[in-house]
Order: structure tokens, then C-alpha cells, then sequence
């Protein structure tokens, strides 16, 4: 399951058909099957994430559309077999996890937007 990493409106959403290289391989977030949404949060600051597809996970199921209002930690969809979801925060962002934390979705906050 992958879930909203922020509350807001989706601004843009895009299906990306591709690949099905190693979810970690540095490529994969641009060569590979995936989806993309930004979101603009309640705070302000837009927010992109990414579903990426890896080489056992040829699916993905996504629950959003652009205009649609969502809540952070609420599903916008899956990865069949899981795999990788990338975040994109503003570079002012106060990061609240440390490299190689493990974090779980709707529990873990990553980081604080600045309004």
C-alpha cells in the first residue's frame, strides 16, 4: 500500500509506462514504470511522489486524479508485490529521519514543510 505523504490538492497526475529494471538501480526512477503525482499541500510547498515499478512488481494501481482533495497517510493506491515510492520535498524541508532509518507509512514523519 502506498499512502499520501501530505494532505492537499492534486495538482498534476501522470502515468509513466517503462521498464522493470532493479527498483534500486539509479535508473529505475526515470526509465521504469511508474506514476507520478504532485500535490499541493495545506501548508503550500508542492510535493512530488513517485510509484516505481521494479522488476517483480509490473503493476501499478493508483486511486487519484488530478483535483482530487487527499489526506495525509490516506491509500493512493499500490504497487503489486511492492517495490519503491520516491518523495520530493522543497529543499527547506526540516528533515525528521535519519539515513538508513527504516520508516512505515502513516506513522513516520520524514520531514516539516515550511509554510
Amino acid at each position: 500500500v502506498t499512502r499520501n505523504p501530505v494532505s492537499g490538492i492534486v495538482k498534476y497526475f501522470k502515468y509513466h509506462p517503462g521498464k522493470y529494471l532493479l527498483a534500486w538501480h539509479p535508473k529505475s526512477s526515470t526509465d521504469n514504470e511508474r506514476t507520478t503525482v504532485v500535490v499541493e499541500s495545506d501548508a503550500g510547498p508542492l510535493v512530488l511522489f513517485r510509484q516505481i515499478a521494479g522488476a517483480m512488481a509490473r503493476r501499478i494501481v493508483w486511486y487519484v486524479n488530478e483535483g482530487d482533495e487527499v489526506s495525509q497517510g490516506e491509500e493512493f493506491g499500490f504497487i503489486k508485490f511492492g517495490s519503491r515510492v520516491d518523495i520530493f520535498v522543497p529543499l527547506d524541508a526540516e528533515v525528521k529521519v535519519e539515513l538508513g532509518q527504516k520508516v512505515k507509512g502513516a506513522e513516520t514523519v520524514l520531514c516539516k514543510l515550511k509554510s
